[in-house]
């Protein structure tokens, strides 16, 4: 605004003055009175602006003085994602609205009222607000009522505020709750003069049931179930009769005296984690090496809802790269030729990967995948195999792996999996996507249609 109010009084100057005589008529320079008054005026308009957008600058400054005034481990806030989502107000309005959707999808994930979800670090009515608006374009309704409701009650200010009552009588009118929605306001919006909206009203008012919009519905479905900790009990001891070895990756030379920890974590499709398999040091130099190239992970149809994380992928040009590729070949006991690169992976605020297959229709396909966790995460964040009931929770230094593909090429559905959101915590993950050429003769064919 500021800006705009001084365009216009040079402008305007420039304009009234270039190439314009004054001193030979009087009527012209009684015109310089008129548009001295105006130039005035604009620098008065000028100035205005600018207290505002001083005073605007203040009330951020100390917002951000109450919220930092203590020096902390950057790492520390970014394991409490509503910390994170507060941070979120000095970039793009596109990141707010990306980290306000990310905390909706927490709470649909693991069932989480507002109160819930701000055990650790409380919002302030404009950002609570903020988030329960994103719900509400995003139509997720329920979850928008409960945030607009949280304000409506923790903040007094705000318990009479129109907008406030409107959007939560739409929310609520949205979500399918009638009676909630009339309570917050009688019109709905419906013409009382139109006998059709009457006839739609006394319709659903006389219907028995009315979902609660109060309550979290806890149906959920298997991928969700699993990211909560949900495995069903016949799930849970096949597992406690699988087995841990010490193994050397077929009798690999380099293995031979430094085997590697490996834990059976399903049979069928075959699910294993080897543990211990990256130094601290080796992870810190990844993470060091990634960051300043992190950019959005894609889909096969780009950027999409369904992955939220950064990533990049790193060429064998670097030697901690170098050494633990072939680290991963002599465990795997594939061939890294091509193989794709290393791929190290950052989630954010609710960062997720929705279940997908890493196997598509390719003619070189990715025969395995080798997923490395390079950190722990404290609540969430777990990769999970929706089609056998397993869930994997990250273990710093250790990594899985499994066949994408049945030895008659063909893709195993089992291998279905998905990256639960992160709740609380911080995860690094690195990929290595693993190819068919070059392993004829590691992993030989089938021609039978059960293998």
């Amino acid at each position: 605004m500021a800006l705009k109010e001084l365009t216009f009084v040079v402008c305007f100057w420039t304009v009234c003055t270039a190439r314009h005589e004054f001193f030979s008529s009087t009527d012209q320079i009684a015109q310089l009175v008129e548009k001295k008054e105006d130039l005035l005026q604009g620098f008065s308009q000028y100035i205005n602006a600018e207290e505002k957008n001083v005073e605007t600058m203040k009330s951020v400054y100390q917002n951000l003085l109450l919220s930092h005034s203590d020096p902390v481990d950057p790492e520390e806030i970014m394991r409490d994602p509503v910390a994170a989502y507060t941070l979120l107000k000095i970039p793009q309005p596109e990141d707010l609205d990306g980290a306000a959707s990310g905390l909706i999808r927490l709470q649909e994930i693991y069932k989480l009222y507002p109160e819930d979800i701000m055990k650790d670090t409380s919002l302030n009515a404009e950002e609570a607000y903020h988030v329960g608006l994103v719900a509400y374009n995003e139509s997720k309704f329920q979850h928008a009522f409960l945030w607009f409701l949280y304000i409506r009650n923790t903040f007094k200010n705000y318990s009479t505020n129109k907008v406030l009552t409107n959007y939560l009588s739409f929310s609520a009118y949205g979500f399918g709750s009638l009676p909630v929605a009339i309570y917050f306001d009688h019109r709905l919006n419906l013409d009382s003069t139109n006998d059709e909206d009457i006839v739609q009203l006394n319709r659903l008012l006389h219907l028995q049931k009315y979902p609660d919009i109060l309550t979290l519905n806890t149906e959920s479905n298997k991928y969700e179930t699993l990211c909560r900790g949900g495995i069903d009990e016949k799930t849970s001891k096949r597992q406690r009769a699988l087995s841990c070895r010490y193994s050397t990756g077929g009798e690999n030379p380099r293995l031979t005296y430094a085997p590697v920890k490996e834990e059976v974590e399903w049979d069928e499709p075959g699910i294993i984690r080897y543990h211990d398999i990256i130094s601290d040091r080796e992870i810190a130099i990844l993470k060091n090496i990634s960051r300043p190239l992190l950019s959005r992970s894609l889909t096969i149809e780009g950027v999409s809802k369904i992955r939220t994380s950064q990533s990049v992928s790193l060429k064998e040009d670097k030697p901690v790269v170098s050494h633990f590729n072939q680290r991963i070949a002599d465990i795997t006991g594939l061939s890294m030729k091509s193989a794709e690169d290393l791929h190290v992976q950052n989630y954010g605020i609710g960062g997720r990967y929705e279940p997908h297959y890493d196997a598509w229709d390719d003619e070189n396909e990715r025969i395995a995948t080798f997923l490395i966790y390079m950190s722990d995460v404290e609540i969430g964040g777990a990769t999970v195999f929706p089609q056998v009931g397993v869930a994997l929770k990250p273990k710093k230094g250790s990594a899985v792996f499994w066949y994408n593909l049945r030895k008659n090429g063909n893709v195993d559905w089992y291998t279905e999996h998905a990256g639960c959101p992160v709740l609380r915590g911080n995860k690094w993950v690195a990929n290595k996507w693993i190819h068919e050429f070059g392993q004829e003769f590691r992993r030989r064919c089938s021609l039978s249609y059960w293998e």
